[in-house]
């Protein structure tokens, strides 16, 4: 098993959405991760928020689709939110003023050992307690 890493909810949707200004990178990523390069750890909420959308638009086999092509994906790991990814988000949204979700997503990631945390979110680089590096 490769690396562990955490990532956030708009790698996946750039890939799935097909993104023109970040598909490329978003898709080179993935690939590393579907080699077993990497081992993608991804918080249940990032889910939510990737469900969301089609769901909004009435597009619930695009949904159900995308939760299949993510429950599926080789060497990415779906976390579920336990005491402990608690603790660490609420210790991270307190210290450095981040939403929940953000918090939990990076809490996440440091609960399962990975190294760093893949965004797309420049507010997120002030975090100490995992590397946090733009996709």
């Amino acid at each position: 098993m490769g690396q562990k890493i955490g990532i956030d909810t708009p790698i996946l949707i750039y890939v799935l959405e097909k993104n023109p200004q970040y598909i490329e990178r978003a898709r080179e990523f993935m690939r590393r991760v579907q080699s077993g390069e990497y081992h993608a750890i991804f918080s249940g909420i990032g889910l939510i928020e990737i469900l969301t959308g089609p769901k909004k638009q009435g597009q619930y086999e695009l949904a159900a689709r995308y939760r299949e092509i993510i429950t599926h994906f080789p060497n990415l790991t779906i976390r579920g939110i336990n005491e402990n990814i608690i603790d660490i988000a609420s210790d991270v949204r307190a210290k450095y003023g981040i939403a929940t979700p953000d918090a939990i997503h990076l809490a996440t990631a440091i609960d399962s050992g990975a190294t760093k945390f893949i965004t797309n979110d420049t507010g997120l680089r002030k975090i100490k307690e995992i590397a946090v590096e733009l996709l």
